[in-house]
């Protein structure tokens, strides 16, 4: 490589730099614009906000290296070229001048090379610019070092093509030394989830292992009076008391110490793959808890069909929202269709000639039609559909329901009912060495109590949430 091809190339690592720079904070602009109306970010997005943050600050850290080798590699430019320039210089003679010849006689002089046996008889100006070039990075020696390697190409070729002798980094297994880019590591995919942030959160009080709820079944009455001063419509208004369980989500991973100790990061990826298990497992049991989960006790409407289409499902999730909408009267509004992430892809992909007969505000007809708000799994709004209803897309929706084991249901959910309370201080991770100190073992625990209703107790009134379900949300090839 030439020294101008190595500034080129050094340019052009500053470019990929900037751009990468600019990328994220265009990341964390869509994410804080997409989180409009919201008083703080999902943790999903918190987590991405961070991540970019140090992206970042990797990319700009990156390009001051970079600008700062590009100085010396211009100056070694600078330095070549004047060389260059010296080498080619042409210098006259005093010899006479021919009398038949009006040309001036002329010679070319040479630089001496950078290292040679008049100079250096013994090498060491050329093995200690080796030494500083490699430890120090200095400059002036690696110039000196790259003009030695022109002169060698220009002076012996032959050298530059040999067979017998060459040696690769096969020879040198001891000295090419593998790099792990430890703050890369690629951590576990996980569901994380999507719901609870977008529920109706509540602080979980600080003692007790229930949360008690008084939940009106008899109510109160009223009707005409059949005459002044006749006696008023009287009903005893009666309750039920609600008991809903705290739930503790945990998991553990136990480590040796020579794994922490001698490691890079991995008490830290453990860490913060637990926390992600404990996140996915309380959405998930939110869900699909056997006797109480959101898909148990919910009311279903059928989708029936042997070659579903976006066309065909589109009027169910508006005869979701109206079962959902006369359960709640007066209480919640239906808000959110929640999906997994192949049926919300699946449904953008098609297109289609026709339209909503009713649309928005000042919205022709023809654009009438969802909007896709974002692409990013976890981000909270994912589209919003013509009457308002946000899209949330969570892939602890199961996939596997049905006679053929390949349905995917679609929630349709009033947000401000679907409560979720929490202990702010959660995840909690215990770090214990005391169980496994005759093994020299370190246990990890993250954990977190949690309630929810519906879910995780009986909810606070029936037939909530609404489910699409049936043969119609059977998976579609390619998603």
């Amino acid at each position: 490589m030439t020294i101008d091809e190595l500034v080129r190339s050094i340019e052009a690592e500053i470019d990929d730099a900037r751009e990468r720079a600019e990328q994220a904070k265009r990341e964390v602009a869509a994410i804080v614009d997409g989180a409009h109306g919201r008083d703080t970010l999902s943790h999903a997005e918190t987590q991405r906000t961070e991540a970019l943050f140090k992206d970042i600050e990797h990319a700009k850290a990156s390009g001051k290296r970079s600008e700062a080798r590009l100085e010396r590699a211009q100056a070694a430019q600078a330095e070549e070229d004047e060389s260059d320039r010296l080498s080619r210089q042409v210098h006259a003679t005093n010899a006479p001048r021919p009398r038949d010849s009006r040309e001036q006689r002329m010679h070319v002089t040479r630089e001496a090379r950078t290292y040679s046996p008049d100079t250096d008889p013994t090498g060491s100006n050329f093995y200690s610019d080796v030494c500083r070039q490699f430890l120090y990075n200095d400059p002036g020696a690696q110039d000196r070092l790259v003009r030695h390697g022109r002169e060698e190409r220009a002076d012996r070729p032959q050298y530059f093509e040999r067979v017998a002798g060459d040696t690769t980094t096969a020879n040198w297994s001891g000295l090419t030394v593998p790099q792990y880019l430890v703050d890369m590591v690629a951590p576990a995919t996980a569901a994380l989830k999507p719901l609870i942030d977008n529920a109706a959160n509540h602080e979980l009080p600080k003692s007790g292992m229930s949360v008690n709820i008084s939940r009106v079944t008899t109510a109160t009455s009223a009707a005409n009076q059949s005459a002044e001063l006749g006696a008023v419509s009287m009903t005893s208004a009666d309750d039920t008391l609600l008991t809903i369980p705290v739930l503790t989500a945990s998991g553990g991973q136990n480590v040796s110490r020579q794994a922490i100790e001698r490691g890079t990061n991995i008490e830290q990826t453990l860490t913060l793959d637990l926390m992600r298990r404990v996140a996915t497992s309380m959405d998930s049991q939110l869900i699909n808890a056997s006797t109480n989960g959101l898909l148990a006790v919910g009311q279903t409407t059928a989708y029936t069909d042997a070659s579903p289409t976006p066309q065909k499902l589109w009027p169910l999730l508006f005869q979701a929202e109206s079962l959902l909408e006369q359960a709640l009267l007066g209480v919640a509004v239906p808000d959110a269709v929640v999906m997994h992430s192949r049926r919300w892809n699946w449904m953008v992909s098609v297109l289609g000639s026709t339209w909503p007969l009713i649309g928005g505000n000042n919205v022709p007809g023809a654009q009438s039609g969802g909007i896709v708000v974002s692409n990013e799994y976890g981000s909270g709004t994912r589209g919003i559909l013509p009457n308002g209803l946000r899209v949330i897309v969570d892939n602890n929706l199961p996939t596997n329901l049905g006679a053929g084991t390949n349905q995917d249901p679609v929630l349709v959910i009033a947000s401000r009912e679907l409560h979720v309370w929490t202990d702010p201080n959660a995840p909690v991770l215990i770090r214990a060495e005391q169980p496994n100190v005759a093994s020299l073992g370190v246990l990890l625990v993250a954990y977190s109590y949690w309630a929810a209703s519906p879910g995780t107790g009986l909810g606070r009134y029936t037939n909530n949430p609404g489910i699409i379900n049936g043969t119609g949300t059977i998976g579609v090839a390619g998603f």
